[in-house]
């Protein structure tokens, strides 16, 4: 057995509720590889363009998870975890044979009892649609009710899609993702188009008999730069670009003031779908943004250039530790994000899960990695005594892997992956979250 070679703090975690549902995340596109046994995805297209991504990688072989699964599945279990979200690759599902490898996957994580928890949608397009038009929503549609008749008399719990903002502000205003689009606010309809999806897909699962339903939007509290009126006012657009316009039509069946009359179609009829009731609600965080007026030139900001052109311009958190991707790290930030969810939607916000939240940080011995997760963990645990209702957490990531535009340059895994050799090696920070889930779940299963 390994020791636990770095721990956060000599203090317990305190306990989470029973039921609290713990786990890990990773993406299909991020870790599966296997590039020829399934269709191109707009991220395939992407990253083949010189100079897209940062050291000019591909996710053609990835973590080879498609052929190493089951060693990954051994790595779940003996990890402890309850459940570990993943994604189904839309593209894979459409080639032949591709809903194999997810029936396989589902059946060897029962057996290591493990609840499979996976996402409809994580970026990976196929490459002959397109966000821009509303049919894709509608194809989006009949690719749930596919994977749900497969896959659904085994999995109880799912997730339509992950971070339709990043999407849509990264792949379609900003071009620093796929499909690489720059259009600014005419990327807009992209949102609602995912939105429309998601309500049509909660439909589809539905009808197909589920009844454990969620989406993972990514979440993190607007600092003002000052209290300079301009400066609030940039942040408050901030906020309604980053977080409102995802989670109004969600949860109030509305866009925040000013939007709606942006959006594509039938817009009121549209949000009828997209405000489809949910069972739970997804909340991917990572850090808070400090936001003030524009500065009048475009900067680079955790390695996405912002245009001058934008009504705000994002600014450096000072005074706290940041990560290897240069992200400020901020536990309380959580717990300020979690309470302020809870004032605004009230009654109407379904009981919450954190589906992802993580850092990126170099080597085995991994102490800093593990000083993120144990304040994150503690911040939720304040959440929960505030009276946020909080039902799980996932960690990201369970392995090393493909980081978008940043390519293998970023490491957010438990494991360690050498991608010359797919060698597999557990983390410090492995060890430690193997050692909190065995307190936490120590009254549950005797461990």
């Amino acid at each position: 057995m390994r020791m636990i070679r770095a721990m956060a703090t000599t203090n317990p975690i305190p306990r989470f509720p029973a039921g609290f549902l713990w786990g890990v995340s990773t993406s299909a596109h991020q870790i599966e590889g296997a590039v020829d046994t399934r269709e191109p995805s707009v991220w395939d297209v992407f990253t083949a363009e010189p100079g897209k991504v940062r050291d000019g990688s591909t996710a053609a072989v990835a973590c080879d998870h498609v052929h190493r699964h089951r060693e990954d599945v051994a790595l779940l279990a003996d990890l402890g975890v309850d459940a570990y979200r993943f994604s189904v690759s839309w593209p894979r599902v459409r080639a032949e044979g591709g809903l194999d490898f997810y029936d396989r996957l589902v059946d060897d994580l029962l057996a290591a009892g493990v609840r499979p928890v996976p996402t409809l949608f994580h970026w990976d397009l196929p490459a002959d649609l397109d966000w821009l038009e509303r049919d894709t929503a509608e194809r989006f549609a009949e690719h749930v009710a596919r994977v749900a008749a497969r896959l659904g008399d085994r999995v109880t719990k799912w997730i339509t899609l992950n971070e339709p903002a990043e999407h849509t502000l990264l792949g379609h205003a900003l071009g620093v993702h796929a499909p690489g689009r720059r259009l600014l606010f005419d990327a807009l309809p992209v949102a609602h188009h995912q939105l429309l999806a998601h309500g049509l897909a909660v439909r589809a699962l539905r009808a197909s008999g589920a009844s454990d339903i969620g989406i993972a939007n990514s979440h993190g509290p607007t600092w003002p730069a000052s209290d300079d009126e301009a400066d609030v006012a940039a942040a408050d657009f901030y906020d309604t670009l980053l977080n409102r316009l995802f989670a109004d039509p969600l949860l109030l069946g509305r866009y925040p003031e000013g939007i709606g009359e942006l959006m594509p179609g039938d817009v009121e009829a549209d949000l009828k779908i997209i405000a489809e009731p949910l069972d739970w609600y997804g909340i991917n965080y990572y850090a808070p943004t400090r936001v003030g007026a524009p500065q009048g030139a475009e900067i680079e900001f955790g390695g996405v250039r912002m245009p001058a052109e934008l009504p705000f311009s994002v600014r450096e958190i000072e005074g706290h530790p940041v990560t290897d991707f240069g992200w400020p790290v901020v536990p309380e930030a959580l717990t300020e994000l979690l309470t302020l969810f809870h004032d605004r939607y009230g009654d109407r916000l379904p009981p919450v899960v954190i589906t992802e939240n993580g850092c990126a940080y170099e080597g085995l011995d991994d102490s800093d990695r593990i000083t993120y997760l144990d304040g994150h963990v503690r911040a939720l645990h304040r959440a929960v005594e505030a009276g946020v209702d909080v039902r799980g957490y996932f960690v990201w990531s369970l392995m090393d892997n493909f980081e978008w535009a940043e390519g293998y340059g970023r490491r957010f895994g438990l494991v360690h992956v050498d991608f010359a050799t797919q060698r597999r090696t557990p983390k410090a920070s492995y060890d430690w979250y193997r050692a909190l889930l065995r307190e936490q779940h120590g009254c549950r299963r005797g461990a």
